[in-house]
């Protein structure tokens, strides 16, 4: 049998229960009489308190040893506790430091570190009291998505990491090859042999599995993915990741209504989830990292999205008065501080804005009638701004082939998507929604490299 968690433990009735934990010292302090340290496990936020009375034939080298860091196995009585932190602390009998951790070098000292400085030690910051919620919170969050979809009959479908097409036609791809590159730079040869290269073709990491998981869509009907992309984008702003994890679902005789509706539901769902779920944690990022938190979380999960046209948007803008960063004009994209202003001043609860110019989206988009719009979505939400972007897709060969030239990506790249269209093709709808951007979203965090267990960004990939 399993010894119990730290979780298990604090939910006990104090009846001198004789339980054995373990995991790791947070604080210890020792007095002449009695030693005291908090034990943490990962299962939760709080902290169990350990009892050593050093006068009762206590494990005194033990107790020497068990230093902020170490790893114990602690085994006691359970007993009511005086304090208001927890109903419950643990009277130790026994003690095996199973990990030292030398108290003059352990990083993780009872103090507040700042979240650049655990950025340099990543491999411990999980050990935190902040890190732990947002593991936790990515856990329920995950669950969450799993279960929304699946309890609605989606498949989940593992698209490729490796491809040979750019799927939003922005360029920011890695490439995959295995040709020498010290050699090709000492070549005087600009030409690079691709027939030589391991897939006898340029090949990259995916920034999205949206148009395998369309394959699968008109043959499944209800699908949706969830792994890792990649954008090779020289940024360095507290949003942008090199490596991060997108959810992608994609639905079969499903038009732009059908996935609005979807995508509502969606937020709404895993929103009450990690509320739920999360009580402890959550609490904890109200509190400590941005208050207000809960009740504009709440707000989204328990408000209808309005729904606005681009045109209303720009509308709303240019009628504000307000002198932005970046001018707004029709055709122009919202940037995030239009999305806030329309989502906290002018409408102050989470809209779904349609139908934007077909230049500043992606040809995939289905075209509207007036040739000047595609059917696009993106879902906004206050504080952030966009939280989902999707599409009715262009079910349509002519036009998608249209779509391509326009603009300037090669059709030979994407002849098996172009025969969708040809063989029992069907209007089909899907999203993406940025996995990370989520869970800083959901916690407050204010940067994501911290709601990511080890961040990949320019110049660092060093965990």
């Amino acid at each position: 049998m399993s010894e119990p968690r730290v979780r298990d433990v604090l939910q006990l009735q104090p009846q001198q229960q004789i339980v054995t934990v373990h995991g790791w010292v947070r604080t210890k302090r020792d007095t002449k009489n009695v030693t005291f340290f908090e034990l943490n496990d990962g299962s939760c936020l709080s902290n169990v308190q350990v009892i050593f009375d050093r006068s009762e034939n206590a494990p005194l080298a033990e107790l020497d040893r068990a230093q902020t860091g170490a790893s114990v196995r602690v085994t006691g009585t359970v007993e009511a506790s005086p304090g208001k932190e927890q109903s419950v602390e643990l009277h130790g009998t026994a003690l095996e430091v199973i990990g030292e951790a030398p108290a003059d070098s352990y990083p993780l000292q009872k103090k507040r570190h700042s979240f650049e400085y655990l950025r340099e030690i990543a491999h411990l910051r999980p050990r935190t009291n902040t890190f732990g919620s947002i593991a936790r919170v990515r856990n329920a969050l995950s669950t969450a998505i799993h279960g929304f979809f699946q309890d609605r009959g989606f498949i989940y479908v593992h698209t490729p990491i490796i491809t040979a097409s750019d799927t939003e036609g922005a360029g920011e791809l890695f490439q995959v090859t295995t040709i020498p590159l010290d050699a090709l730079a000492r070549s005087k040869d600009p030409e690079v042999a691709y027939e030589k290269d391991f897939f006898g073709r340029p090949a990259y990491l995916t920034v999205s599995g949206q148009l395998n998981a369309e394959v699968y869509a008109l043959a499944l009907e209800k699908v949706y993915t969830f792994g890792p992309t990649f954008r090779a984008e020289n940024s360095n702003t507290s949003r942008h990741l090199a490596e991060f994890w997108m959810i992608e679902p994609e639905v079969a005789f499903c038009d732009i209504t059908c996935n609005m509706d979807l995508a509502e539901e969606f937020v709404r769902h895993i929103l009450r989830h990690v509320l739920d779920d999360c009580a402890e944690d959550m609490a904890f990022f109200d509190k400590r990292i941005h208050p207000g938190l809960l009740e504009s979380l709440r707000h989204v999960a328990e408000s209808p999205f309005r729904r606005i046209s681009y045109d209303e948007a720009v509308e709303q803008l240019e009628a504000s008065g307000v002198e932005f960063e970046y001018p707004v004009s029709w055709g122009s994209d919202l940037q995030s501080e239009h999305e806030k202003y329309l989502t906290e001043v002018v409408y102050k609860e989470p809209l779904i804005v349609t139908d934007y110019p077909k230049e500043i989206k992606a040809f995939y988009m289905k075209l509207n009638d007036d040739e000047r719009t595609v059917r696009a979505m993106d879902v906004l939400v206050p504080r952030l701004g966009e939280i989902i972007g999707g599409s009715e897709r262009e079910d349509r060969y002519a036009v998608l082939e249209r779509r391509i030239a326009e603009m300037g990506l090669a059709p030979e790249n994407y002849w098996w998507y172009l025969e969708l269209r040809k063989f029992g093709g069907a209007p089909h709808s899907g999203f993406g929604l940025g996995f990370e951007r989520l869970v800083q979203y959901v916690t407050g965090m204010q940067n994501i490299r911290d709601v990511i267990p080890f961040p990949r960004t320019p110049k660092n990939a060093a965990f």
